[in-house]
């Protein structure tokens, strides 16, 4: 699934993404983790992958959008 980089905190490496319809979810560090990042700006086209569904959906890894 694709979405857009909403929020960031290199500290905690935790942060948010807008899906594509502009519904906000939010991510924890292992999920960040999991995508081999370094750093991640606001606006970037990113790669995610999830678990669950409606309120229980779950960001499990971040990474950067490749064509």
């Amino acid at each position: 699934m694709q979405a857009t980089s909403y929020t960031y905190d290199a500290e905690t490496r935790t942060g948010s993404v807008l899906l594509d319809d502009g519904t906000p979810v939010p991510f924890d560090a292992p999920a960040f983790d999991a995508g081999g990042l370094r750093l991640l700006r606001p606006g970037q086209r990113v790669r995610i992958e999830t678990e669950g569904k409606g309120e229980s959906l779950r960001i499990t890894l971040v990474t950067l959008q490749t064509l």
